[in-house]
């Protein structure tokens, strides 16, 4: 079963709680409260996390979905080619696409803001940082599917990146990372370094990025398989950046 299945099913090894737990009882019912009776009492994850690798890997899809339908109405429309994006860059099955889509219309029209999910989340991963700039990226992504980047949507992402703790020049990298697709004028931006740093401080700084950003480790930190598509292109990103870099000053 994919990860995209293990959400709408109910498959998450752990009774969830707190705003993403109240939406899914909406969207699931009977099963979802199936599944609550299995678990221990008092078993919910309103901030922390109580599961293994797999329950991350269930609640980083399932704030991709909730967070991300409530980005695509922030500019006062959802369109065709969010929608559509937001479908086939994440890889989801076809079989598993309309249950998804209903998933994504709920969290879209609850009333609910996003500021609790975004606050349960940075819970959740409040340890492992890269994978909250991937689920930020991944947002950016979702902005972008419609080629424009309209101000409430800059708005949204910012306050996300605040819940999540990220600095202004933080957000301005993931921006410059996602928006531009790293063609910035400036790649020092992209990778988040000085301009007067010296060669050895660009390369060692550059290795942390890549280190820290593999898809390898970044799955088992709770990105699912279905977003390694994502994780590549950011990686692809740091290279072409730190490639006009070492082009500039001539590092080997």
């Amino acid at each position: 079963m994919s990860i995209w299945g293990k959400v709408i099913g109910g498959v998450t090894g752990f009774a969830l709680g707190g705003p993403f737990g109240a939406l899914m009882g909406a969207f699931a019912g009977h099963a979802m409260d199936r599944m609550r009776s299995t678990m221990p009492e008092g078993g919910g994850m309103a901030d922390g996390m109580g599961g293994g690798g797999q329950d991350r890997q269930v609640a980083f899809t399932m704030a991709v979905i909730v967070m991300g339908a409530k980005l695509a109405k922030v500019d006062g429309r959802v369109t065709s080619d969010e929608v559509a994006a937001f479908r086939k860059v994440f890889n989801i099955p076809p079989d598993e696409a309309g249950e998804v889509g209903r998933l994504f219309n709920e969290a879209k029209q609850d009333a609910q803001g996003f500021e609790p999910y975004a606050r349960q989340i940075a819970g959740i991963f409040s340890q492992n940082r890269s994978v909250l700039e991937e689920l930020l990226g991944a947002l950016f992504h979702i902005a972008m599917a419609d080629g424009t980047y309209h101000p409430a949507e800059k708005d949204y992402l910012s306050r996300v990146a605040v819940i999540f703790g990220f600095s202004r020049s933080e957000f301005q990298r993931l921006e410059d990372t996602f928006v531009n697709k790293g063609d910035a004028e400036n790649p020092y931006k992209i990778l988040d370094i000085s301009e007067s740093a010296d060669n050895d401080e660009i390369k060692k700084h550059y290795r942390k990025l890549i280190r820290e950003n593999h898809p390898d480790k970044l799955m088992a930190q709770g990105l699912p398989q279905e977003f390694i598509d994502l994780a590549n292109e950011r990686m692809a990103t740091f290279n072409a950046a730190y490639d006009k870099v070492s082009k500039l000053r001539g590092i080997k």
